[in-house]
């Protein structure tokens, strides 16, 4: 069954008989206040950064009921990365922060203390899933390993989410998204080869983990007696890259055949093909490699006098140092002369192929985006409203949604530490005071 189709199961088959989280409609498909697809699961939130809150953010998007986890002293590390809503370091206003853990109901929790061992346990008693992203052997230290939260809730769902798995010699090594990329990536053909190799931009390697860790928590939550036996999910944000479809399972497969190795290739950026500086941006434009594309893209410069000139019959005499001297000129002349717009309109009536380089701001007022609107704008005590990328797919009845921003360090201390577990306010404060929360 696809990601898809285990998502778009409509009622969970554990039965908890569980108030119906609010939902809105924000696509343009579906109806509003339908039931989300994953609004009878109960997830508790033991993750930091951008990977398992990244799993989480996707089930919560899907209605599940997340109880995040930080500490008390500072919370979640990725408060403390930016970029910061108008440049205010805060951590109240971390873009990434915001981003990962929209949807989800914060608590502060103090898990050196034995208080805060106690009150974990009475969370996970009645959680369907438990995604934790400790380093290995942290949560046994903590009095939390596999057999006790067995005994606590025989049906949980572990997903430990760490850098090499918990086992292994590499299990207990500290990783970087450069080291990730590098040891479970393609990281060996990313670049020019004169220079050295470079990791994708971002932390695309950690947001991919968290993806792949979502799919496989709902897959082992919904396989066929889920509801009575539990299970531990050990998800490799390095073995998510080697296992990618990213240029890398052909090359290793390559690899394991032939014995060749794949080398960085020089860049695309030749005559007519590449990325070039145009009147407001940048344009990408395919390389002209055969004769027919050439043409097409002389004729759409207003250079047809070039056709069939020797100097650029062939791929050879094309990439001799004075002839590509002469063919650059051309092009250049005429790309710094026009808009993203004109040159995406008249690649298409040409038919050659080309893409704009957007921006941000760019892709927020494309027509297709406006069209298809993949945005959502949250409201923030600490930002106001503020845009983020949305959905990632359009389910036509159980849209995805983030209703609610993500949370303020404890925001949801006493609705759940009094209206779930049973704590009067004194007894919070008290456990405040302690340090526990």
């Amino acid at each position: 069954m696809s990601s898809l189709g285990l998502l778009n199961r409509i009622s969970s088959p554990r039965s908890h008989n569980r108030t119906t989280a609010k939902t809105t409609e924000q696509d343009e498909v579906g109806s509003p206040n339908l039931k989300q697809p994953l609004s009878d699961v109960r997830i508790v939130d033991l993750t930091h950064y951008v990977a398992g809150p990244n799993c989480t953010r996707m089930l919560a998007a899907f209605g599940a009921d997340v109880i995040k986890i930080e500490r008390p002293d500072g919370g979640d590390p990725a408060r403390r990365l930016g970029p910061f809503h108008r440049d205010h370091t805060h951590p109240e206003k971390s873009a990434l922060f915001h981003h990962l853990n929209g949807n989800k109901k914060g608590v502060t929790l103090n898990l050196k203390s034995s208080k805060g061992v106690g009150i974990f346990k009475e969370l996970v008693k009645d959680a369907d899933i438990l995604v934790e992203s400790f380093r290995p052997g942290v949560m046994e230290k903590l009095g939390l390993s596999s057999e006790v939260l067995r005994d606590i809730n025989p049906r949980l769902i572990t997903t430990s989410i760490s850098n090499f798995g918990q086992t292994g010699p590499y299990r207990d090594f500290k990783a970087s998204e450069l080291v990730l990329f590098g040891l479970g990536g393609p990281l060996q053909v990313t670049g020019l080869p004169e220079r050295q190799p470079v990791k994708i931009g971002g932390r695309i390697v950690q947001y991919q983990a968290g993806v792949l860790a979502a799919l496989l928590t709902m897959i082992a939550f919904y396989r066929p007696g889920a509801n009575q036996r539990g299970g531990h999910i050990d998800v490799s944000i390095m073995e998510s890259q080697s296992g990618t479809f990213d240029r890398w399972m052909p090359m290793l497969t390559a690899y394991a055949y032939t014995g060749h190795r794949f080398p960085r290739l020089p860049s695309a950026a030749t005559w007519g093909g590449g990325i070039y500086p145009c009147r407001d941006g940048y344009v990408n434009i395919l390389n002209p490699s055969n004769p027919a594309r050439l043409n097409r893209l002389l004729d759409m410069i207003g250079r047809p006098d070039l056709k069939g000139d020797p100097r650029f019959s062939t791929l050879e005499q094309r990439f001799k140092p004075e002839n590509m001297e002469v063919l650059q000129a051309c092009f250049l002349e005429w790309v710094l002369s026009h808009n993203m717009d004109e040159i995406l309109s008249e690649s298409q009536s040409r038919k050659v192929m080309s893409g704009p380089i957007y921006t941000t701001a760019h892709l927020q007022e494309d027509i297709h985006f406006k069209f298809r609107r993949p945005w959502i704008t949250v409201e923030h005590p600490y930002t106001g409203p503020v845009t983020h990328p949305g959905r990632p797919v359009v389910m036509s009845r159980t849209p995805w949604t983030i209703t609610e921003p993500a949370p303020l360090l404890g925001q949801h201390n006493r609705e759940i530490y009094c209206g779930r577990l049973g704590y009067s306010r004194k007894e919070l404060a008290r456990l405040r005071q302690l340090g526990v929360i």
